[in-house]
């Protein structure tokens, strides 16, 4: 959504746009904007194994010769990926008002739904924020044991005469699909399709019987998202906590390993200029940030996983494009990076002029 508002410009000639801090009650009645600070969205993508015993386990090795199965319930966090990506937020320190003058010729300005000052003589398209990717993929199994059971079993007095049954047609199964293989069933399928789709079946039977011994293991994969403001430098803060059985916690809760953040500011600009001279241009001037690059790093203690150098609002300062600019050519078009507030381009003319 933009929010496109016209600002006071040239008055015949000798009128110039003033730009002033913006108090309620106090300036002219005009456009107020805000530059931006750099918000930093933060997402964690992590994978939830859950393993889950099956209820004749006991029984693996006696009537399967399997050992290998699963023997109690575990639930297993790991972090997959991490992303870091800008975004820009009003700056409630950096507020100004352009205030509207008679008898003026006014540009155009652009802004975003919450007031950044996106273009100056131009329409621009507001970047929308980064969402929560809201991922949920899950690999479950959709087999049901009991579904797959003969009466037989089903009516077993006992858990051990259970697992003796199922293990019994288990082999069944596997003796029909070896035959089904070699083509010496009783039943013969007519072609080759319906033999792959008979030995798909025997398949899953068996797949789904087996689980009674072996258990499942099941996944699902989810995103977490937080914000995070860096204002100054700083290092080895803890962001967040994560548990193996837990997943993303609350920095707070030690039961997760900590999760660091190192905010460097790399000083990629030099430092704003106060001569007097400046000083005295600043109420005819419109404000834009000059960002600094800002290294931001997060990691545990055994590794790192995610790094980015971008640039920062809040780590630069604030300059001013002369009212000259736009006195004089009128069709100038400004615009600037809604994520930090620093000019992306100056066009002296419309296109096609």
């Amino acid at each position: 959504m933009i929010g496109a508002c016209l600002l006071a410009g040239i008055a015949a000639g000798h009128a110039q746009t003033t730009v002033l801090p913006y108090t309620p009650g106090i300036t002219q009645e005009g456009v107020t904007y805000y530059l931006p600070q750099t918000m930093l969205s933060i997402t964690v993508t992590a994978t939830c194994t859950t393993a889950t015993p099956g209820d004749l386990n006991a029984y693996a090795g006696r009537y399967l010769k399997l050992n290998d199965v699963i023997r109690e319930k575990q639930v297993s966090w790991v972090i997959d990926d991490v992303s870091i990506t800008p975004f820009g937020v009003p700056d409630t320190s950096k507020v100004y008002s352009i205030p509207l003058k008679k008898a003026t010729t006014a540009p155009l300005v652009s802004l975003s739904k919450n007031g950044l000052l996106l273009a100056v003589n131009s329409q621009v398209e507001e970047e929308p924020n980064p969402k929560d990717p809201n991922l949920n993929k899950e690999e479950k199994s959709l087999l049901n044991p009991r579904d797959f059971m003969t009466q037989e079993i089903l009516m077993a007095g006992s858990a051990a005469k259970m697992a003796e049954l199922t293990a019994s047609e288990i082999y069944d199964i596997r003796d029909s699909r070896s035959q089904l293989s070699k083509g010496q069933a009783d039943n013969m399928p007519k072609d080759g399709e319906q033999l792959k789709l008979m030995i798909q079946q025997l398949n899953t039977q068996e797949e789904a019987l087996l689980q009674l011994f072996k258990g499942k293991t099941e996944k699902v994969t989810r995103s977490f998202t937080m914000n995070f403001l860096p204002t100054k430098n700083v290092k080895k803060q803890i962001l967040f906590r994560f548990s193996t059985e837990l997943g993303v916690v609350d920095e707070e809760n030690l039961a997760g390993e900590p999760i660091y953040i190192d905010v460097v500011n790399q000083k990629t600009v030099p430092s704003e200029q106060t001569d007097g001279k400046k000083k005295k241009t600043d109420e005819q001037a419109l404000r834009y940030n000059v960002p600094s690059d800002v290294t931001v790093k997060l990691y545990t203690r055994e590794r790192k996983l995610a790094e980015i150098t971008a640039p920062m609002g809040q780590f630069g300062h604030v300059d001013i494009l002369s009212s000259e600019l736009f006195n004089k050519r009128t069709s100038t078009q400004v615009l600037f990076y809604q994520s930090t507030g620093g000019v992306k381009k100056i066009i002296e003319d419309y296109p096609g002029k």
